[in-house]
């Protein structure tokens, strides 16, 4: 039975970017993202929310169990198995996609907003990092935060789409989602530094992901009204773009040598996220 490649169906920045990963790594890569995928969608799917829900259980028991007949879970439990990722964080992940299963989902602090960014994103990022070979503990962190850094843009970016889905993670307002590609751009910033802990064959690409992802945030942060915003629809990088920021991620590249650690941390920011789930543990 042959598995949807998901990653070249809805992921098309990180596919672009997986151009320069190895083969034998990309296709690792892309059965994660089948994976993440996969979950994602039983709370996106077009039905109640009582069947959505049985469905993501019945998912969910079907990887606990290991079950043979679906190639998407056997993937999954072979990457684990080889790159010793913990279920601490695939079960961070169940929990992330738990919280869309409701009537309306309304976040009401930053504490939420960040959490469910790590739990969705954050736990991706860092399973992405030990398909990478990734051994740093602080580059393994710097991980999370690119994921939640791009689970930020998203968020700022579907809006208008996600209240139509009845899920309210930030305000409709320009200002909040201004404020909301500012800290993902913190923790953008973040991530970087530690890139140069990746194994070389595989840096390039995380740059190239990072670079064209962060650029959505940028053209959001221009609308200057929120009525300019809704009207702009869903905001993506043309292929323009993607091979302009591919090109400035060589600069990244060397200028990954002449870098030391950030001076700015956001360990504030990671301390309310460890109060649902601790991080180093994850690692």
């Amino acid at each position: 039975m042959l598995t949807k490649n998901y990653l070249s169906l809805y992921a098309k920045s990180f596919n672009w970017a997986g151009f320069f990963l190895p083969k034998k790594t990309y296709e690792k890569c892309s059965a994660l993202y089948d994976f993440c995928r996969t979950v994602d969608n039983l709370a996106d799917e077009k039905n109640s929310l009582e069947i959505k829900k049985n469905n993501f259980l019945k998912f969910k028991s079907d990887f606990n169990s290991k079950n043979s007949m679906n190639p998407i879970i056997i993937n999954m439990w072979k990457l684990i198995d080889e790159f010793q990722i913990s279920l601490k964080i695939i079960n961070d992940l169940f929990d992330g996609i738990e919280t869309d299963l409701k009537e309306k989902v309304v976040f009401n602090n930053k504490k939420d907003l960040l959490v469910y960014s790590y739990r969705v994103a954050g736990t991706v990022g860092l399973m992405m990092a030990k398909i990478l070979n990734v051994k740093n503990k602080d580059a393994l962190k710097s991980a999370i935060n690119l994921g939640i850094a791009m689970q930020l843009t998203n968020i700022s970016r579907d809006v208008v789409e996600d209240k139509m889905n009845n899920r309210f993670y930030i305000k409709e307002n320009i200002n909040v989602i201004k404020s909301t590609i500012d800290l993902s751009n913190i923790f953008y910033d973040s991530s970087f530094w530690a890139i140069r802990q990746i194994p070389l064959s595989f840096r390039f690409s995380i740059l190239v992901a990072r670079r064209v992802y962060k650029r959505i945030g940028y053209k959001i942060s221009k609308k200057n009204t929120f009525s300019e915003y809704e009207a702009s629809k869903k905001i993506y990088v043309t292929k323009l773009e993607k091979i302009y920021e591919t090109i400035m991620s060589i600069t990244d590249l060397l200028k990954l040598n002449f870098i030391n650690k950030n001076n700015y941390t956001i360990d504030k920011d990671l301390d309310l996220i460890n109060e649902e789930s601790f991080i180093n543990e994850r690692i």
